[in-house]
């Protein structure tokens, strides 16, 4: 009887390993799967800011082309500045978002960043010499290409 003991209790030890090394396989499978959810549930966050963000631009765009040319003699209306603030409060608020504007006049030419509309004859490299249409992105991912002018 004595013989049988080590033998069992041999045989429960490996049971034991065995277990244990299938928990510590499953705990890890279970936090790969949470972190998983999380990069998700992130991924989606931005993608819903960026379509949101995307059905703002528009508005955006039109208050700004409205001020470019606004007469000299209405600068200092009031009213003007009310629209000037109002733009200032998108631009603030999609910087909270985690929204940037992407640089354009006098940056080199970057078509993951620009779209070119026309380019001008020049020397030496690509430069952004005016900016048409906003563009702007989230992190590394661009909602919407700048639309620029380029000269060579």
């Amino acid at each position: 009887m004595n013989s049988n003991k080590p033998k069992k209790l041999s045989k429960t030890a490996s049971e034991v390993a065995v277990l244990t090394e299938a928990l510590q396989r499953e705990r890890a499978d279970a936090m790969n799967i949470r972190r998983q959810h999380q990069d998700q549930l992130a991924n989606l966050k931005t993608i819903i800011r960026a379509d949101v963000v995307v059905g703002l631009l528009p508005v955006i765009d039109n208050f700004e082309r409205a001020l470019k040319h606004v007469p000299k003699e209405l600068e200092k209306n009031d009213y003007i500045k009310g629209i000037n603030s109002v733009v200032s409060q998108f631009e603030n608020t999609l910087k909270t978002m985690g929204v940037e504007r992407i640089k354009t006049v006098g940056q080199p030419f970057d078509p993951e960043l620009h779209q070119a509309v026309s380019a001008e004859d020049g020397d030496g490299e690509e430069i952004v010499s005016e900016e048409l249409q906003a563009g702007y992105k989230i992190g590394k991912d661009v909602i919407r290409h700048a639309m620029v002018r380029v000269k060579r």
